[in-house]
């Protein structure tokens, strides 16, 4: 099953449930997905699909973060809720060590010796990687393994 056609289907048990809170967020993944699709004209695959609820996450991560130097706890809370309901539909996080050794196979691969060769690396840990691990953290293991 995709993920749209199970988004849908968790639209229509929150709208029977009269789970108001999980619906808007429902909807607004579903809102996202469409919209990506009459922007780019296209069908998303899965991996285009997840892409665009990571870069939800993302945005509510940052904007929680916000909140909380604003002291706006109760709309920090509200956007962390959005990110544990949004982070279910994503597939199961990579560990630390599953982490290193992507990064270690693609070092290899790649035979990158420096940080001019990250480009190449991330390009490929971004393929295998999707929806599994956050990229900046990725990124971040890279340079140093790069760097030291």
């Amino acid at each position: 099953m995709s993920l749209k056609s199970q988004l849908n289907d968790d639209v229509k048990t929150a709208l029977r449930a009269g789970d108001k809170a999980r619906l808007s967020v429902l909807r607004m993944a579903l809102a996202a997905i469409k919209q990506r699709e009459v922007d780019e004209r296209i069908e998303l695959d899965e991996a285009q699909e997840l892409a665009t609820l990571e870069k939800m996450i993302k945005q509510r991560r940052e904007s929680a973060a916000q909140y909380d130097s604003g002291q706006r706890e109760d709309l920090a809370a509200k956007e962390r809720a959005e990110i544990e309901l949004l982070s279910a539909y994503l597939p199961a996080q990579l560990t630390d060590a599953e982490l290193d050794a992507l990064v270690d196979a693609a070092l290899a691969e790649t035979a990158a010796t420096s940080v001019r060769d990250m480009g190449k690396v991330m390009a490929l840990l971004k393929q295998r990687a999707a929806g599994r691990a956050d990229m900046g953290q990725v990124s971040q293991r890279v340079k140093a393994r790069l760097a030291g």
